[in-house]
C-alpha cells in the first residue's frame, strides 16, 4: 500500500478527516479588514440596534453578522480610537486624556503626552509588516505633529482631518496642523478643499480612491487594512438640506416618546430583555414643559442629527459598492463601532453672538448639537451619555460582518471591548504577536483578547475573574463579570449587577460591601499598573448634576 493511500486509510479508520499534502493545495486567502467608526453615534441609532433612521447599508450589513450587544469602548473619542489601533489601554499609549483637556497635573506626565506614544504599535504598522496594504480616511485626532501622522503610523496612504471636530461642510480650513481644522494627505498638509465637500461623502471617496489606486493585478494583489473613520455625527449637526428635509416632523412628539420607542425596538430585536428597568433621564426637561419654540427648535436639532446618521450611512454604502465591484466583499471582514456613547451638550451661544435662525440650522458655520433628552433616548437604557463611565458613556453599538463571522444573524451577548480589536484582527490574518515587542523595540503591551472563539461560535471573550478598569475625566469604571462598580467624577462609587441590572438602577454597595471593596482595590490596582493621574482640580466637560 502507498503512503498516501495509507494515511487515506488510517483516516477512514479513525472517522477523522485528515488534510494530505498536494501540489494543487493553496493557504487560504487572508482576509481584507475594513475598520468603520463613527462618532458619537448612540447605541439604538441605526436601524439593526432599535432605531428609526434610514440605515439600509449598515443594518445589512450588521443583521448578517454579529452584533455585539456588550461591546464598550472609553467614555470619549481619542482615547477610544487610541485603543481600537493599539489594543492597549489609553493610559499605556499616551491618551490618558483628551488633548484638549489636559488638566494641570496632568500635562506633560507619562500617558498623557495627547498623542500616541512612539513606543506604541499601531494595527497598521503591524498589518504592514505583514504584508497589508495600508489605508486610512478620516478623523486621527491622535496627534498633529508630522511623526504622529497617520503616515507615519503605519498608514501607507491616508487622508486625515488631524484634530478632533470641525465644519462639516470644511468652513475654516487652516493650513496650521496645529489648528482644529487642518488635513493631511500622505502626511503632506492639504491647502483647499472642494467647494461640495462635505465630511462623510469625502472621507468615503477618499478610501474608494485609495482602494482603487493601490488594487494592483490579480496575481499581486495584496489583502488590505482600510480604516474609515468619520466624524459624523459629532457636533455641529450639520447635514445635507434635502436630507434634513426627509425628517421634518419625525420628532415633533418629543425625546420622551422617542426614548420609549427606542426601548420597545431593542426588546423587539432581542437586543434588550423587556423585563430591564432602564435609568430615568438625567440632567434635562420632560418634553412637554418645553415651551412651543423649545420644542420646535429642539425637534430641528434631532432631525439635522437624523439626517447625519443616514448620509454616513450612504457613505458605507458607496464603500461596500465598490468592494463588491472589486470581487473584494467577500473576503473582507468589517468591524464597525461607534467611538463611545451619545453626546449630551448643547452649547449656548458665544456671548453676543445671535443664535442662527431655525432655518439656518444644519448649514455651514453653524454650530448645535441636540442635548441631553435625545442623548438619552439613544442610551436608554443605560445611565448618562458620553464622557462618563457609566454604561450610557462606555456602552457602543457595534457589530462584526464578513468571513470571519460562522453564525452570521446572530448577537453576542459576551462582554467585550475595543482594545480587542487589535488582537483579534491580527489572530483573523495570522500576523505573530511578540508580547512587548515590535520591529525590533520595545512596545506598549496588548490588552485585549482575541474574539475568536466569540465570532466563530459565541464564546465567552473574558473569563469571569478578568478584570477591566476605565477612567477619564476623573470618572472611573471596573468591571468584573457581570459586577461593576462606577464613580461619575464626583468620588462616589457604586455598586451594579449588570447582568440583572444594565441600566445602573440600583445601587447595592450596602448590600454587597466585601464585593464592593475587592472591586475599589481592583481599580486602584488597575490605576496603579497604567499609570492613571487623577485630574487636580477635577475637570468634567459635562459635570454631573445629579447623583443617583
Amino acid at each position: 500500500m502507498s503512503h498516501r493511500r495509507w494515511i487515506g486509510f488510517a483516516a477512514a479508520l479513525c472517522g477523522t478527516a485528515l488534510a494530505l499534502p498536494s501540489a494543487q493545495a493553496r493557504p487560504a486567502p487572508r482576509p481584507n479588514v475594513l475598520v468603520i467608526v463613527a462618532d458619537d453615534l448612540g447605541f439604538s441609532d441605526l436601524g439593526a440596534f432599535g432605531g428609526e433612521i434610514a440605515t439600509p447599508n449598515l443594518d445589512a450589513l450588521a443583521l448578517s453578522g454579529l452584533r455585539l450587544a456588550n461591546f464598550h469602548t472609553e467614555a470619549a473619542c481619542a482615547p477610544t480610537r487610541a485603543m481600537l489601533l493599539t489594543g492597549s489601554d489609553s493610559h499605556r499609549v499616551g491618551l490618558g486624556n483628551m488633548p484638549e483637556s489636559m488638566a494641570p497635573n496632568q500635562a506633560g506626565r507619562r500617558g498623557y503626552e495627547g498623542h500616541l506614544r512612539a513606543d506604541t504599535a499601531t494595527l497598521a504598522e503591524r498589518l504592514a509588516a505583514g504584508g497589508y496594504r495600508t489605508l486610512f480616511s478620516g478623523k486621527w485626532h491622535l496627534g498633529t505633529a508630522p511623526d504622529q501622522d497617520p503616515h507615519a503610523r503605519g498608514f501607507q496612504h491616508s487622508f486625515a482631518m488631524l484634530n478632533c471636530c470641525h465644519d462639516h461642510f470644511g468652513a475654516g480650513l487652516s493650513t496650521d496642523r496645529s489648528k482644529m481644522f487642518g488635513y493631511t494627505r500622505d502626511g503632506e498638509t492639504v491647502t483647499s478643499l472642494p467647494a461640495d465637500f462635505y465630511s462623510s461623502d469625502f472621507f468615503a471617496g477618499q478610501l474608494i480612491d485609495q482602494l482603487r489606486a493601490t488594487r494592483g493585478d490579480d496575481k499581486a494583489r495584496q489583502p488590505f487594512f482600510a480604516y474609515l473613520a468619520f466624524t459624523a455625527p459629532h457636533a455641529p449637526l450639520q447635514a445635507p438640506a434635502a436630507t434634513i428635509a426627509k425628517y421634518r416632523g419625525r420628532y415633533d412628539a418629543g425625546y420622551d416618546v422617542l426614548r420609549q420607542q427606542r426601548l420597545a425596538s431593542q426588546a423587539k430585536l432581542g437586543l434588550l430583555d423587556p423585563a430591564v428597568q432602564p435609568h430615568r433621564p438625567v440632567d434635562t426637561v420632560p418634553w412637554d414643559s418645553l415651551s412651543p419654540e423649545e420644542r420646535q427648535t429642539s425637534s430641528r436639532k434631532m432631525e439635522i442629527y437624523a439626517a447625519m446618521v443616514e448620509e454616513l450611512d450612504k457613505a458605507v454604502g458607496r464603500v461596500v459598492a465598490e468592494l463588491k465591484a472589486q470581487g473584494e466583499f467577500e473576503r473582507t471582514t468589517i468591524v464597525f463601532l461607534s467611538d463611545n456613547g451619545a453626546e449630551a451638550r448643547d452649547p449656548a451661544p458665544r456671548p453676543g453672538t445671535p443664535a442662527p435662525p431655525l432655518a439656518a440650522l444644519g448649514g455651514p458655520k453653524t454650530y448645535v448639537n441636540y442635548g441631553a433628552g435625545w442623548a438619552q433616548a439613544a442610551t436608554a437604557p443605560s445611565w448618562r451619555f458620553k464622557s462618563f463611565a457609566t454604561q450610557g458613556g462606555i456602552h457602543a453599538p457595534a457589530f462584526v460582518a464578513g468571513p470571519a463571522v460562522r453564525r452570521p444573524g446572530t448577537i453576542a451577548r459576551a462582554y467585550a471591548n475595543v482594545r480587542d480589536v487589535v488582537p483579534t484582527l491580527l489572530d483573523l490574518a495570522g500576523v505573530t504577536v511578540t508580547p512587548g515587542r515590535f520591529a525590533g523595540r520595545e512596545v506598549q503591551a496588548i490588552d485585549g483578547l482575541s474574539w475568536r472563539g466569540l465570532l466563530a461560535r459565541n464564546a465567552t471573550v473574558y473569563p469571569p475573574d478578568r478584570a477591566v478598569g476605565t477612567e477619564l475625566f476623573g470618572s472611573r469604571s471596573l468591571r468584573q463579570g457581570d459586577w461593576k462598580i462606577t464613580d461619575i467624577g464626583d468620588g462616589i462609587w457604586h455598586l451594579f449587577d449588570l447582568a440583572h441590572d444594565p441600566g445602573e438602577t440600583r445601587d447595592l454597595s450596602a448590600a454587597e460591601p466585601a464585593r464592593k471593596a475587592a472591586l475599589i482595590a481592583a481599580w486602584d490596582r488597575y490605576a496603579q499598573d497604567v499609570g492613571v493621574v487623577m485630574p487636580d482640580p477635577p475637570f468634567h466637560p459635562n459635570p454631573p448634576r445629579d447623583h443617583d
